[in-house]
């Protein structure tokens, strides 16, 4: 029988525990030990038997032993000063709250949209790094104080559950989640009926969606949900797995997150009094649509034009890329995205025409008609990032076609490096070692980590081998689960309670496994692997975890590959296969490593914070120099795998980069770990971590990223956006007119004769350039733009212009023909071969970088 309907009951606590149900639903719980030890309190067992989720503990006990609970004094007053300490968390000052004060123009909300959110295994809601670094940035905007608002999707069986089958080949499983049993709640009209969200669809369909509410810490995470009735059964799958489903599915999911998100948001503010965010951060380009949303609610509210609303909304929005590789970049059919956005389902205010050149390939190498959201993003953004140096320098590259005639240097997309959450992420054994030995554990007190040399080696070596250990228990009651899923049966698995040594170098690896990430380079010489597991008297030991995405069979059979040498009697005891790679298992796993390895094809990883959080836990990093580790690497912090840049061969590139893999833990990583003193101490592997945890700790921090972002871009764009925003947007009018006729002048534009005087026939150091240069404005004014010199090294045969500066150039005169005149000087300060030009760039007030436009005549 099957019923005719479903709902979920939920517990009712008595009044002197009440109390525990606020705090179960606040994931604060998920960083902060003291919850989790309460709650573990009532009954041990059964917090490990609902995987430590505390809405689902309290679900599973009787009302008779709530009672008891609540008739429990000492129990009573424990939950009484857990509520009294999350009140004192919620309700203190922080860093961001100080920094408001002093710093004029910083924001009084923020929206972060991202397509996924990794803050608790209990709620998964994340496939991978991009939703782990959304779920960190949350937590350490509440630690901080910043004032952030979470908007994503609320996937009805996250992303998938994997396994193996006999084979060794990765399985999927969807099991189904109850958002009435997670820490959710739903967020209500004031008459109590479900906010809901409508967009349009296609011939006439409307999508709805319900909103939950997530609160981690001090910082809302509202969930769309498509899974509601008045949704025919198409829509109510919109919302049903994370990166599932074809093309069309995928766009409406992102149309629910970008517009959808928006009109939460605005329910949000109107139902809580909730300030509006002034900044609108889109962490990958899947929420791009959100800015089609806004320029449509300011042609509506204000009676702006497009182009006018585009640099209102342009102005507040801030873009994050965190791919280096186009195929992570989502790309549309153009017809597909105007079948559900143009025409008559066009949104209010934005012409079908225009809202397609957002997602145009205009440039060279672009595809026509393809509508890529990574490019909406940036031309809808004021300002833009990569998530490490190195990827900063990528992105450049990967993204100049849309500022032509421009240095790569000079497109305006900066680096802010990714962290993570200490507190999530590191274990406790750690924070306990560092109360006891330098009497405390708060990360963001700048001298602790210069004080981690004062802890004796003795108990930093003992607690890295307690977490060794615990690694090595749970990778043997996981393997043991693994293997009955594949058929195995209890008879033929004693093998498995003496797989790992806690005193063995444990060298982890897990991630995605596409295929730049190259999970099975280790493989490439197989023997010398082996040799490496069964040293006689070093050995390695490898726990490897990782997950494919449903449709990549190439990332199915690298795991497949891995499984199958994994399962050779041989080494089988040295090197296991971790399947459903979680937060769960990260948090033994990165505590559990004495390294982590990282061979990402360079440059492919665009960060890669996993390196991070084993740094964190005492773990030394060995790594291809790409993402962050190519920034924070310095020759004592861990190893750099040497790369065959410019081996255009792929088996051959792996070839030399698997062996040098080789070498270095055969030449260097082991013998260092092995090496002991009188006391059993590995002393020079003990200096190599405490240099790491010094020098490393304070950089890897999420605290660390979320200020940075506040600080270099949240904080300016609030300050844009305020700008543009003043007297009914009388500046985003402004600069809407000035871009109009920059655009329509700008191809007659022309330096018409630059004049160069003052320097002798034998320039010397210490000489000045004098420049006038005389330009053709065709219509636009002398202050329209920025006439400028530019001075450099100039290579011998192509004349290229490197290590240059560019020196603005004053207005003199304007000639009855239209032409201008400019003029400055220069100082020559290097020797060597000494060039110079000049160019004309656009420049206004509200422009935060006047290679925005994409616009520059050189002569």
């Amino acid at each position: 029988m099957k019923a005719i309907r479903r709902f979920s009951v939920r517990t009712v606590l008595p009044e002197p525990i009440a109390a525990l149900g606020e705090i179960a639903t606040n994931l604060r719980w998920s960083w902060y030990s003291p919850a989790r030890e309460l709650f573990a309190s009532i009954d041990p067992a059964r917090w490990d038997s609902v995987r430590r989720d505390p809405v689902r503990l309290l679900s599973a006990l009787s009302p008779a032993e709530l009672r008891a609970l609540a008739e429990d004094p000492a129990f009573v007053q424990r939950v009484q000063e857990a509520k009294a300490d999350l009140d004192r968390y919620l309700g203190s000052r922080q860093w961001y709250q100080e920094y408001a004060e002093r710093t004029e123009g910083a924001p009084s909300a923020i929206a972060y949209f991202s397509p996924e959110y990794g803050i608790t295994e209990v709620l998964p809601q994340y496939s991978g790094g991009l939703g782990i670094l959304a779920g960190d940035h949350l937590k350490a905007a509440s630690d901080l104080g910043v004032p952030i608002v979470g908007v994503g999707l609320f996937y009805k069986t996250g992303y998938f559950k994997q396994s193996l089958n006999a084979d060794g080949w990765q399985r999927e499983d969807y099991p189904v989640l109850d958002p009435q049993g997670l820490p959710l709640s739903l967020l209500r009209e004031d008459d109590g009926t479900p906010v809901t969200i409508t967009l349009g669809m296609p011939h006439g369909r409307e999508l709805h969606a319900h909103v939950w509410r997530a609160q981690v810490g001090r910082v809302p995470l509202l969930l769309l949900d498509s899974d509601v009735q008045g949704n025919d059964d198409a829509m109510r799958q919109v919302t049903n797995r994370l990166y599932g489903g074809g093309g069309e599915q995928r766009l409406q999911q992102e149309m629910l997150l970008g517009i959808g998100g928006v009109r939460a948001l605005r329910a949000w503010s109107r139902l809580t009094g909730a300030p509006a965010p002034e900044v609108f951060h889109t962490n990958e380009g899947h929420a791009g649509f959100l800015g089609v949303e806004r320029i449509s609610e300011l042609t509506q509210q204000g009676s702006m034009t497009f182009d006018e609303a585009m640099e209102a909304t342009k102005s507040g929005t801030v873009f994050t890329t965190h791919t280096p590789v186009p195929a992570g970049i989502d790309r549309f059919d153009a017809s597909l995205v105007e079948l559900y956005l143009g025409g008559e389902q066009a949104l209010p205010g934005v012409p079908t025409e225009r809202l397609l050149g957002l997602g145009a390939e205009t440039y060279e190498g672009g595809s026509r008609g393809v509508f890529n959201m990574a490019v909406m993003g940036l031309r809808m953004a004021e300002r833009a990032n990569g998530v490490s140096q190195l990827h900063g320098v990528v992105s450049r590259e990967m993204f100049d076609g849309l500022w032509p005639g421009f240095d790569d240097v000079e497109v305006p997309i900066t680096s802010i490096t990714n962290g993570v959450h200490a507190p999530t992420w590191v274990d406790d054994r750690v924070f306990d070692l560092a109360r006891e030995h330098i009497g405390g554990a708060d990360l963001e007190t700048g001298d602790r980590w210069s004080e981690i040399g004062a802890i004796p080696g003795d108990r930093v070596w003992a607690t890295k081998r307690e977490m060794r250990q615990q690694l090595v228990d749970e990778a043997r009651r996981r393997l043991r689960s693994s293997w009955l899923k594949r058929g195995a049966s209890e008879a033929e698995l004693g093998w498995t309670t003496s797989v790992l040594d806690p005193d063995v170098l444990t060298i982890g690896f897990a991630r995605r496994v596409p295929t730049y990430k190259r999970l099975t380079l280790m493989l490439r010489d197989p023997q010398r692997l082996k040799a490496l597991l069964t040293h006689p008297e070093r050995p390695i030991q490898l726990v490897i975890a990782g997950k494919s995405h449903p449709a990549d069979e190439t990332g199915k059979q690298l795991i497949q590959q891995m499984v199958r040498f994994a399962d050779d009697p041989e080494v089988r005891d040295r090197i296991v296969f971790l399947p459903n790679y979680d937060i769960a298992m990260a948090k033994d796993l990165y505590p559990g490593c004495d390294v982590w390895l990282n061979n990402p094809l360079r440059p492919f990883e665009a960060c890669g914070t996993s390196g991070m959080k084993a740094a964190l836990n005492g773990g030394l990093n060995l790594s291809i120099l790409d993402g962050w580790w190519d920034e924070w690497f310095d020759g004592e912090n861990g190893w750099a795998i040497p790369t065959a840049d410019g081996v255009e061969d792929p088996d051959r590139r792996d070839d030399i980069e698997a062996a040098a893999l080789y070498d270095l833990v055969e030449k260097h990583v082991a013998p260092i770990f092995y090496d002991r003193d009188e006391q059993g101490l590995p002393v020079r592997w003990l200096e190599m971590l405490r240099h790491t945890l010094s020098t490393l700790g304070p950089k890897v921090l999420a605290t660390r990223m979320v200020r940075d972002y506040t600080e270099r871009l949240y904080t300016p764009t609030a300050r844009g956006n305020a700008a543009v925003s003043a007297d009914g947007h009388a500046g985003a009018r402004d600069l809407a007119a000035y871009k109009g006729k920059v655009r329509a002048a700008w191809p007659k534009l022309s330096v018409d004769h630059v004049e160069a005087s003052g320097l002798s026939d034998d320039p010397q150091v210490g000489e000045t350039l004098h420049v006038d240069a005389y330009v053709s404005l065709d219509g636009l004014d002398p202050q329209d733009v920025d006439v400028q010199v530019v001075t450099g090294t100039a290579a011998i045969a192509t004349d290229d212009i490197s290590d240059w500066t560019a020196s603005s150039l004053s207005f003199v005169e304007r000639y009855d023909n239209g032409t201008a005149k400019y003029a400055g000087s220069v100082a020559i300060e290097t020797t060597g071969q000494f060039g110079y030009t000049v160019r004309v760039l656009p420049t206004h007030e509200h422009m935060a970088f006047q290679s925005s436009m994409g616009l520059v005549t050189n002569a």
